[in-house]
C-alpha cells in the first residue's frame, strides 16, 4: 500500500493505477496531435527567447515527463511558451551577451534558479503568493506582452536586423533599418502571416464545405503551422532562398537533450535571482489559470501547491537538458484537451515524439526560414491581445483601469520585468488604498424584516439612543482609525445616543492594531456614558478576542445578530413591528 502522503507528492503513483488500454489509446492520440503543433512552435519560441532552435526541443522533453510524474492536470501541457521566452530574453539580455555560448549556459542557470523558487514555494505552500498578481494585471501584462512580441519578430519577417527590450526600441531599431529589408524575407514572411491567418479562422469552414467531419477539421486545423513550415522550407530548398538572403535556421544537432551543467556562478544567480522569480510567479498564475479551467470542464480538481513542485520539477529538468524556463502553455494544452487526452501521460508520450524528432527530423528543418518562425509566433501571441479589459475595467472600476494601464504602458515602453513589477506594485497600493478607505454606513431595520440596511439608501426605522454602525471591511493597521472617527463624529452629534452597536458581518480579520482601536473606542464613549455593544461577530474573530480581556472590559454586550441587538436595545421599535404584523394577519 502506497502511502497517501507519497501518492499526494507523487501524483502519476495515484492515477499510475488505474491506467489501462482506452486511457492508452486516447493519450496517444493526444500527444500525436500535440507533437505536430510542438515542433514548429518550440523552434520558433527558441527563436523569441535568442536561443538556438533546438534549445526549444530540449525544452520540451525532460520538463514534460517530470511534470507528468509531480503535476496534478491530467491536461496540461508543458514547455516553452510566448510570454516566458520573452522574459527569458528580457532577462538574459541585461547579464550576457546574445547569441554567445555564455548566453545559453546564463539559460540554464535561469531555469534552475525558477525551479529551485517554484519547488521551495511549493513544499512550504506559497501557492497563494500568485494571488497578488490580480487577473487584470496579468490580462494587461499578457496584451502587452503580445504586442512587443510582435514586434520584436518583424525583423524576421523583414530580413533586417534590430534589436530593442522596449517597443520603443524596437520600433526605432526597425526604422532605421528599413533599407536593408531583402524582399525575398517578406515574401516568405507576409506569406507565411497570410496562411496562417487564414488557416486559424477559415481552413476549418472550408474543410466544413468539403464534407470534412468535425474532428478531422480540426485536427487539421491545429496541424496548420505545421504545413506552412513544410512548404516555406521547400520553396526555401528548392530557390536557394537563402543565397538571395533569406535567413535560415541551418544546422540543429540530431541528438536527443543533453545532460549539462547550469552556470553556478554566485554573481550570476544574484543578476538572475529577481527575474527568475518573476518568470515563476507568471508562468505559475499563468499554468494553474489554464490548469483550473480545464479540470473544472471535466469535473477533476488539482493541486495549486502541487502545481508548484510540478512546474518547478519541470524547470529544473530543463536546467540540466539544455533548455530553458518553461510552464503551462494555454494552446498546447487547450489541443491536448481537445484531442481526448486523460492522463499526464500523454505529455509524456508527446516527450517521446518530440525526444523522435529531435533525432530523426532535424535535417528535415535546415532550410526552414526564420521568417516562418516568426510569422508563427506573431499569429499565436496576437491572440493573446485583448484591449477589451481596458473598457471593462473602465467601466466597472477606474481604480483597476489604472493598474491594467501602468501594466500595458510600462511593459511597452520600460520592458517587461519592470511592466509586471509595476503591476503588482500598483494593485498592491491599490488594495491598501481601497481598504484604508472602507465604507462605512449606518443601517436601520427594514420594516417587515429582520434585515438592516444602509439609512441613506433604504427606508428603515430608528431610535434616537441607537447608533448602529456597519464596517464592510476586515479591520487593521490602516483603516482602524477611519471607524475611530466615523463613531466618534457620529456620537458627537447627538446628544441622546446612549448605545452604540458596531455590525460586524463584513469583518473577518482583525489586528492588534484593530483592537487597540476598539479598547480606545469602548473608553472614550465609556467616558461620553454610551456603552458600546458588537453584534454579528464571526467565529475566528471573536476566538481572537476571548484571547484578551476586551470582552470582559466591553460596556454593552455580544449579539449573536444585528435583531436581537435591537431586541435588546430598541424594544420599542421590534413590539411596535410585532404589533403592525399583528394587525396585517388579522
Amino acid at each position: 500500500m502506497i502511502p497517501s502522503k507519497l501518492r499526494r507528492l507523487v501524483p502519476v503513483l495515484e492515477w499510475g493505477r488505474t491506467y489501462n488500454k482506452t486511457m492508452l489509446m486516447d493519450d496517444g492520440i493526444a500527444a500525436v496531435i500535440v507533437t505536430i503543433m510542438l515542433i514548429p512552435q518550440s523552434l520558433a519560441y527558441a527563436l523569441l527567447a535568442g536561443l538556438p532552435p533546438e534549445a526549444g526541443l530540449y525544452a520540451s522533453i525532460a520538463p514534460i515527463v517530470l511534470y507528468a510524474i509531480f503535476g496534478t492536470s491530467r491536461v496540461l501541457a508543458v514547455g516553452p511558451v510566448a510570454v516566458v521566452s520573452l522574459m527569458t530574453a528580457a532577462a538574459l539580455g541585461q547579464v550576457v551577451q546574445s547569441g554567445t555560448a555564455d548566453y545559453i549556459s546564463a539559460a540554464l542557470t535561469l531555469a534552475l534558479i525558477s525551479g529551485g523558487i517554484l519547488l521551495v514555494m511549493g513544499l512550504f505552500k506559497l501557492g497563494f503568493l500568485a494571488n497578488f498578481l490580480s487577473h487584470p494585471v496579468i490580462a494587461g501584462f499578457i496584451t502587452a506582452s503580445g504586442i512587443l512580441i510582435a514586434a520584436s519578430q518583424l525583423k524576421h519577417v523583414l530580413g533586417v536586423d534590430a534589436h530593442g527590450h522596449t517597443l520603443w526600441e524596437v520600433l526605432l531599431s526597425l526604422a532605421s533599418n528599413m533599407g536593408a529589408v531583402n524582399f525575398y524575407t517578406v515574401a516568405v514572411g507576409s506569406g507565411a502571416l497570410l496562411a496562417l491567418f487564414w488557416m486559424r479562422t477559415g481552413l476549418k469552414p472550408a474543410l466544413f464545405r468539403l464534407g470534412f467531419g468535425a474532428t478531422l477539421a480540426g485536427n487539421i486545423t491545429k496541424a496548420g503551422p505545421v504545413f506552412a513550415v513544410f512548404m516555406t522550407t521547400l520553396l526555401a530548398y528548392l530557390f536557394k532562398l537563402d543565397d538571395k538572403g533569406v535567413q535560415i535556421v541551418g544546422h540543429v544537432p540530431q541528438s536527443l537533450p543533453p545532460l549539462v551543467m547550469p552556470n553556478l556562478n554566485f554573481g550570476l544567480i544574484e543578476a538572475l535571482f529577481m527575474p527568475a522569480l518573476l518568470i515563476s510567479v507568471v508562468g505559475f498564475v499563468e499554468s494553474v489559470s489554464v490548469a483550473q479551467t480545464l479540470a473544472a470542464k471535466r469535473r477533476q480538481r488539482i493541486d495549486p501547491d502541487q502545481e508548484l513542485i510540478g512546474l518547478g520539477a519541470a524547470n529544473i529538468g530543463a536546467a540540466f537538458t539544455g533548455g530553458y524556463p518553461v510552464t503551462g502553455g494555454f494552446a498546447r494544452s487547450v489541443v491536448n484537451f481537445d484531442a481526448g487526452a486523460r492522463t499526464p501521460a500523454a505529455g509524456a508520450y508527446t516527450a517521446m515524439g518530440l525526444a523522435f524528432a529531435a533525432l530523426f527530423l532535424t535535417p528535415l528543418i535546415f532550410y526552414l526560414p526564420k521568417a516562418t518562425l516568426a510569422a508563427t509566433i506573431i499569429v499565436a501571441v496576437l491572440s493573446l491581445v485583448d484591449f477589451s479589459i481596458l473598457k471593462k475595467t473602465w467601466n466597472y472600476s477606474k481604480k483597476d483601469f489604472s493598474a491594467v494601464a501602468a501594466t500595458i504602458l510600462v511593459t511597452l515602453f520600460f520592458g517587461v520585468e519592470l511592466g509586471i513589477s509595476v503591476g503588482v506594485i500598483t494593485s498592491i497600493v491599490l488594495f491598501f488604498f481601497k481598504t484604508s478607505r472602507p465604507h462605512v454606513a449606518e443601517v436601520g431595520l427594514v420594516s417587515g424584516t429582520e434585515h438592516f440596511r444602509n439609512i441613506n439608501r433604504h427606508k428603515v426605522l430608528t431610535v434616537e439612543s441607537l447608533v448602529s454602525i456597519r464596517i464592510d471591511e476586515s479591520l487593521y493597521f490602516a483603516n482602524a482609525r477611519v471607524l475611530e472617527d466615523t463613531i466618534y463624529n457620529r456620537v458627537a452629534k447627538d446628544q441622546p445616543i446612549k448605545h452604540v452597536v458596531l455590525m460586524c458581518s463584513a469583518v473577518n480579520a482583525l489586528d492588534l492594531s484593530a483592537l487597540e482601536s476598539l479598547e480606545a473606542i469602548n473608553l472614550r464613549l465609556k467616558d461620553m456614558g454610551v456603552l458600546l455593544h458588537l453584534s454579528e461577530v464571526k467565529g475566528p474573530v471573536m476566538d481572537r478576542l476571548q484571547r484578551t480581556d476586551f470582552v470582559e472590559h466591553l460596556t454593552g454586550g455580544v449579539f449573536l445578530s444585528q435583531y436581537q441587538a435591537y431586541e435588546a436595545l430598541a424594544p420599542e421599535i421590534i413590539e411596535g413591528e410585532k404589533a403592525r404584523r399583528t394587525l396585517l394577519a388579522s
